[in-house]
């Protein structure tokens, strides 16, 4: 048997990461690890209960959430979210109309998707937010593809607020956090503050080094989408809960075996399998892992990651809490390792360079690419995609940065699949080309987005 708290230690050495918390699942045994510190300025120690932002993890409890008002018949996923929702009005007014839950569940609405705007700090933060959507476009087709959408969330967030007539903290509180017994897990600031609370670290301007974010957390209005606090015991509470088909450790049925089923069902393929996973549940990411099953999610906020993995046929799940470094390289060696381990099973890698580089006409990839506050231009440099990604996301104003372009190369692995190299880093990104017109993309995933031609 490994011994799991020498191999974290020994990984959170070698990514350069500040503090980290790795907790293993199996059965009824949790067992959770932990090591380095909270924050660089003041050298606090991680402790297995220390508080991590679990980021956009936030999406399944908001699922989770959604699916209970589905059992008490007080929503349905297929009905038009303007039903809840009669104030929606987005750029597109069929979009407006047709737009479901089930949609905004699964990323496939294809609304503008990392619209962060900041509305306050008041309970009245979501309802504001959806005031500002009237400009926010179409990425693509309402249902056409998949691309990650922190906007939708926010949106399903809102409905829950006006269903139940309640704010959507109250409801997390109320609905998972008391009943699962969850007593290191909280939405606000003032609530962390209650604990030892890890601080994301990241390279600012004039730094060779990581430092402490300037911020901590995402605007209240990303609630729903990505702003759950958790220790890393709370967070496999939440993964047994899943596994216990909706039953809290008391035996209490908090959501339905029916509806715990629903949100492990496709509802929609990912084109990019390499970033995230094969396809997306309802709040769920899916996997195939060499024939089994796995399902989970990803979270990233300032400086902070956390991942989580369940392997439903082993009774398994893992989870890691970073705060700076190399994280997912950390995460993508712990989570191998575990699940070969535990479950006996191996963790997909994503296909390296070929030996020979396929025969293909780069100028059919080249030209402009774009999406809500991102653009990309492409050009042809010999055997490679040469270009640079120009961002213009609200978040960029409160994290000091040097207003530089990111510059790529990228290098076809296949038709599809190419690795982009971005600003010279030692490891490169998938970029998948799809949607072709003859044997020119119309699109591009990465970073669980879609990009559409321009």
């Amino acid at each position: 048997m490994t011994d799991w708290q020498s191999r974290l230690e020994a990984v959170a050495a070698e990514r350069k990461i500040p503090g980290c918390v790795l907790g293993i699942l199996h059965g009824d045994d949790v067992d959770v690890y932990a090591t380095g510190i909270i924050n660089k300025n003041t050298g606090v120690a991680v402790t297995p209960d220390t508080l991590f932002q679990i980021g956009s993890i936030t999406k399944v409890w908001t699922a989770t959430v959604v699916m209970m008002l589905v059992d008490e018949g007080v929503v349905d996923l297929d009905e038009p979210v303007v039903t809840y929702l009669p104030e929606l009005k987005l750029a597109d007014a069929d979009v407006t109309k047709a737009v479901t839950l089930r949609d905004l569940l699964s990323h496939r609405s294809g609304i503008g998707g990392d619209h962060f705007v900041d509305t306050g700090r008041g309970d009245d933060c979501l309802e504001k937010f959806v005031e500002t959507l009237g400009d926010i476009g179409q990425e693509h087709d309402l249902g056409a593809t998949f691309s990650y959408c922190n906007t939708g969330y926010s949106v399903v967030g809102r409905v829950i607020e006006k269903v139940t007539g309640k704010v959507y903290d109250q409801v997390l509180r109320e609905r998972l956090f008391g009943p699962l017994g969850l007593t290191h897990t909280n939405t606000l600031p003032e609530e962390a503050l209650l604990f030892t609370t890890a601080v994301g670290h990241m390279k600012l301007p004039g730094n060779d080094e990581e430092q402490p974010t300037p911020v901590w957390l995402l605007p209240r209005s990303s609630g729903p989408a990505g702003v759950i606090n958790a220790r890393a015991a709370d967070l496999l509470a939440f993964a047994k809960f899943h596994l216990d088909d909706g039953k809290a450790s008391d035996g209490t049925q908090l959501l339905s075996v029916a509806s715990v089923k629903q949100m492990l069902q496709p509802q929609i393929e990912v084109p990019d399998k390499y970033t995230l996973g094969d396809r997306w549940g309802l709040g769920w990411i899916l996997f195939d892992w060499d024939g089994h099953p796995a399902y989970g999610h990803d979270g990233t906020t300032f400086g902070q990651r956390t991942y989580m993995r369940i392997v439903p046929e082993a009774k398994l799940a893992v989870c890691l809490f970073t705060n700076g470094g190399e994280q997912h390289k950390a995460f993508d060696t712990l989570c191998r390792e575990v699940v070969q381990e535990i479950a006996g099973v191996e963790k997909p890698r994503t296909p390296g360079l070929p030996d020979a580089p396929p025969e293909l006409d780069l100028s059919h990839y080249a030209g402009a690419f774009g999406r809500l506050n991102l653009e990309m231009a492409l050009d042809v440099d010999g055997g490679s995609l040469v270009g640079t990604i120009k961002s213009s996301s609200a978040i960029k104003e409160v994290i000091p940065n040097d207003d530089e372009d990111t510059k790529l190369v990228a290098k076809p692995v296949d038709k599809s699949l190419f690795l982009a190299w971005m600003d010279e880093a030692p490891d490169p990104i998938p970029f998948v080309f799809f949607d072709f017109e003859g044997d020119t993309p119309t699109r591009v995933h990465f970073g669980a987005r879609a990009m559409t031609r321009r």
